[in-house]
Parts: C-alpha cells; sequence; structure tokens
C-alpha cells in the first residue's frame, strides 16, 4: 500500500489552475479539461496524493462538460460532503487521503451502471495509461481497467 498524502512538495509541483481545483475548491471551465475526451485505457490517480480515484473503464460521456463517471475505483478513497455554495445542494467529492476538491456527484448516470455521475475536474487528476500502472506502482488495478484494443 502506498503512502497517499498531500505534502508540499506535491502542492509545489501544481499548476496554478491545478491549485486553484484541488485546494480552493474551484471549477474548470466546463469543455477545457484536458481528460474530458480522453478514451484511453487507464485509471485516474490524485494529482496532489496520487491515490487512484477512477478507472477509465467507468468513464462516460454525460455532455456535461467535465470527465464524468460511474463510480469510484476505490470508493474509500473518495469523500462525499454536502456542499450548500452558489446556492445549490450538492454533493461534493474530494479524495480521501489528499483532501483535494475533485468534483461533484449527481443522480443522473447511467441507470444502468448505478445511477451515478462523477462530474470530475480534469485539474484534479493525473492520467496514468494502462502500460504504465504496473511501474507507476498501480498493478494492483489493472483488473478493473480494459485492456488496449
Amino acid at each position: 500500500m502506498s503512502d497517499y498524502r498531500k505534502t508540499p512538495e506535491a502542492l509545489s509541483r501544481l499548476t496554478p489552475e491545478q491549485y486553484r481545483v484541488t485546494q480552493e475548491s474551484a471549477t474548470e471551465r466546463p469543455g477545457t479539461g484536458e481528460y474530458l475526451h480522453n478514451k484511453a485505457p487507464g485509471i485516474y490517480v490524485d494529482v496532489v496524493s496520487g491515490e487512484p480515484l477512477f478507472a477509465s473503464s467507468d468513464k462516460f460521456d454525460s455532455h456535461c462538460g467535465w470527465p464524468s463517471f460511474t463510480k469510484p475505483i476505490v470508493p474509500a478513497n473518495v469523500s462525499e460532503l454536502h456542499d450548500r455554495t452558489h446556492g445549490m445542494i450538492r454533493t461534493e467529492v474530494r479524495s480521501a487521503h489528499g483532501d483535494s476538491h475533485l468534483g461533484h456527484v449527481f443522480p443522473d448516470g447511467p441507470v444502468d451502471r448505478g445511477g451515478l455521475r462523477y462530474c470530475i475536474n480534469s485539474a484534479s487528476l493525473r492520467f496514468v495509461p494502462r502500460e504504465a500502472m504496473a511501474a507507476e506502482g498501480y498493478g494492483a488495478y489493472l483488473d478493473q481497467v480494459e485492456d488496449a484494443s
């Protein structure tokens, strides 16, 4: 088990946008995220702590402007908190170990896949391609990622 945590070194490597999203709970502009149209097999990890968050096999196109997933790869790595900002009641999603703001979860995902839509900022994620997962210490999750076609 890796030691997933927020460190000063990890924070110093963030771009201004990554810092704004993960540490100040900001939201990237819709349609601008690096991973919105990524269809490659692999996993998405917290850009700060490296903890595994979502698998490419659970990603779907929700047409909402942000990467969307049906479920976390490790539910314990994703915390859900009530968010009453901006005059709405939403459920904020944060990484459990890095405490990074990831996005929000909504009950309007694909019904046949659990009905949830984890709407996630690309700026809070780092994508690890399937072929690099073992070398980067994520080999235990290979069975949750579809084969490259």
